[in-house]
């Protein structure tokens, strides 16, 4: 069971992730691939400032700001000079890359004999899961209640509007550009918040550690949509999303204890997005389906 419990622990950390990815994908409707190298980005720099000496605390919360500046990067890319906004997240997606070979100093990292964020909890909780799974249910409920908070305000409203429809946005006098650079900065500030929680759960950050995190964060997204239905409030999608990274991790445990092998992870996480992804369509064809039986 313990196995189990370490994906429940593990989806709440990774669940920060979708929550920023949230952000950019489904409110601004931005697809923004910069997630990856700001996922990495803020793994990097809060194990670089740890192993300096820097509290583990002040390390991943510092890590908000790296990201934050990653999403400003690909942000003014696609505002200020109209670069495409695929194509401005894979240019900082390259070039974050070698930034993150510079503030490691080398392709991996490790945290062995240093403190983290999670050591707080060792005298009181024996448990590493324990300490783990409460540390992330703090710092995920933190973020959630920050985020319905900004989203009630005019800024969030602002951002919401410009991604529901920028022309209106303009329209009414809403400064859209603006509104997309800070939202990409909440979401990669986000992303790189769950990189660095995760890092110091692996007990190392590496330079490859963001590639394919993008379909583990849309799964937590879709999986949560599916479940739950879209038609609700957004407090409600917010835990959606963090229920949906647990679930995802739960099955992803499950079938690799059915004997697959752990090198098709990536294979079984594209799977699981493309099956919950198709979902909503398929019942509505069997629905259909079932309404053309009933008149004949």
């Amino acid at each position: 069971m313990s196995i189990y419990f370490s994906a429940v622990y593990q989806g709440i950390l990774w669940g920060i992730m979708g929550l920023g990815l949230y952000i950019s994908f489904r409110i601004l409707r931005f697809a923004d691939l910069t997630s990856e190298a700001s996922f990495t980005l803020g793994a990097a720099s809060a194990v670089t400032l740890i192993t300096m000496g820097v509290n583990p605390i002040v390390a991943t919360f510092a890590s908000i700001i790296t990201g934050m500046l990653a999403g400003l990067v690909t942000g003014i890319l696609t505002t200020y000079f109209d670069i495409p906004a695929l194509l401005a997240s894979i240019i900082s997606l390259t070039g974050f890359y070698s930034i993150n070979l510079r503030v490691m100093g080398s392709p991996n990292l490790s945290l062995r004999g240093f403190d983290t964020i999670y050591s707080y909890l060792s005298e009181a909780i024996e448990s590493v899961q324990y300490q783990r799974a409460i540390v992330g249910l703090i710092v995920v409920l933190l973020v959630i209640l920050f985020m319905t908070y900004l989203f009630k305000t005019d800024l969030g409203q602002a951002i919401i509007a410009t991604g529901d429809n920028e022309i209106m946005a303009a329209s009414f006098g809403i400064k859209t550009n603006t509104m997309k650079r800070l939202a990409l900065m909440f979401a990669n500030g986000f992303i790189a918040l769950s990189g660095a929680l995760v890092a110091q759960d692996n007990g190392f950050s590496d330079v490859q550690m963001g590639t394919g995190t993008v379909v583990v964060a849309m799964s937590s997204i879709v999986i949560g949509e599916v479940i739950f239905r879209k038609q609700m409030k957004l407090s409600g999608r917010f835990i959606s999303i963090v229920v949906g990274s647990v679930i995802y991790r739960l099955i992803i445990v499950f079938v690799l204890q059915l004997g697959f092998n752990p090198n098709d992870f990536r294979l079984i996480s594209a799977l699981v997005l493309a099956i919950f992804l198709a979902l909503p369509a398929i019942s509505k064809k069997m629905g259909l389906n079932k309404a053309k039986l009933g008149k004949l």
